[in-house]
């Protein structure tokens, strides 16, 4: 049975959020406890953040709010995230910055806009394949597909490893394991990694091999653990698109004013993000005592920055429980902020225009062809499968 909303501790709950609701939660907490103290349990103690400006003002400030000893909650058992310190996500000034400089200009607006031709031509493949069969799950026959493909022609593998290394990470993905857990896509990697060392290339695995801090090449394992990050974030991609074809399934007055006119799609593509919000939370440690909204937070208490609510936030939002694609202002979180705003944001975007634009132009029609089931996760949310039915124009 689903918890009340009365309950704070329920926010932790997979269950809630496959089948329950935890906007109402969300709701709940950002009126009556917008600072909550959850005590330990099967997860450590922490402090739950669900107002917008108390998001976004620890994004703001990494010198208070450290990414380091890790960004999601994992059980006590488990002990500290390996990666600290060592990869994008898991670093703060300066090192974040510096890491950060290694990658960078392959997301750069520049960079990416070389890659939109290539990326729509994708769509549409992958479009067209499913308008043959009249049916598909989007989130794994075309958003997952893309959003592995995309970052794995950036990252250097070749074209006929695509679909393997779709199959390794969608094993990991519905799992709910680490990446690193899964032997042959790290051995891959590895092996890949060797190769750029003897044969550079024009791609982000040897970016990332020739990358120095400080004069020194990184490590190895910070090589490996950042080809994880880079393609671990592929999960948020993938249920941003899909959960965004929900998103106009269930609200198809929306679709059609977008189908009526396009130069609404800058803004509808903001509102995606803003809806799905697919980076259920992020963490951070606090390095000193703060106060926020009258409680004082220790140095070395673990705060949760739900994203989802932030970007639901009724002070913030006009009406934000309603999908509206000409919504502006939409000053979402989707992305974080600060020292962390997501380096492939532009990248993101940029694949989520594709698929609206490509759904746009090659069908007539698409709506629900069976069950939608969303993610059991509170690192995650969307849907886990959407099969969608698409009509040909």
């Amino acid at each position: 049975m689903t918890a009340p909303v009365t309950t704070p501790e329920s926010i932790v709950d997979p269950g809630l959020h496959a089948s329950g609701d935890p906007h109402a939660l969300w709701r709940w907490m950002r009126q009556h406890s917008p600072v909550h103290h959850h005590e330990a349990a099967d997860l450590p103690a922490f402090w739950s953040l669900t107002r917008y400006e108390d998001v976004r003002a620890a994004y703001r400030d990494p010198a208070v709010f450290s990414s380091r000893h890790g960004v999601l909650l994992r059980p006590s058992v488990f002990g500290t995230d390996p990666g600290g310190g060592m990869t994008l996500a898991l670093t703060d000034p300066p090192r974040h910055k510096q890491l950060r400089a290694i990658v960078a200009d392959w997301f750069t607006a520049r960079a990416v806009r070389a890659l939109a031709e290539p990326i729509r031509r994708s769509v549409r493949a992958l479009l067209v394949r499913a308008l043959d069969r009249g049916e598909c799950e989007f989130v794994h026959d075309v958003a997952g597909r893309l959003s592995i493909y995309v970052i794995g022609h950036m990252m250097g593998v070749p074209e006929e490893d695509h679909e393997t290394v779709f199959r390794w990470t969608n094993e990991a993905f519905e799992a709910h394991v680490s990446l690193a857990a899964h032997q042959e896509l790290m051995r891959y990697f590895i092996d890949l990694m060797y190769l750029r060392m003897d044969e550079p290339a024009d791609d982000l695995v040897s970016a990332l091999v020739g990358g120095t801090i400080d004069d020194e090449l990184i490590s190895e394992e910070e090589i490996l653990l950042n080809c994880e990050n880079l393609v671990g974030a592929t999960e948020n991609g993938r249920l941003a698109l899909a959960g965004g074809v929900q998103a106009f399934l269930e609200n198809p007055e929306q679709w059609e004013r977008l189908r009526a006119d396009d130069t609404l799609l800058p803004t509808a593509v903001e509102e995606v993000l803003r809806w799905t919000s697919s980076a259920t939370h992020s963490m951070r440690t606090a390095t000193r005592p703060v106060e926020i909204g009258g409680r004082t937070i220790a140095a070395g208490d673990r705060v949760v920055l739900w994203v989802p609510s932030a970007n639901r936030d009724e002070t913030v939002f006009a009406e934000p429980d309603r999908f509206d694609v000409s919504r502006t202002p939409n000053r979402h979180l989707a992305f974080g902020g600060g020292e962390h705003f997501c380096v492939g944001s532009t990248l993101a975007r940029t694949q989520l225009t594709a698929v609206l634009s490509e759904l746009l132009a090659l069908t007539s029609g698409m709506s629900l062809a069976g069950q939608v089931r969303r993610l059991h996760s509170v690192a995650v949310g969307g849907p886990e499968t959407l099969p969608v039915r698409l009509i040909a124009r």
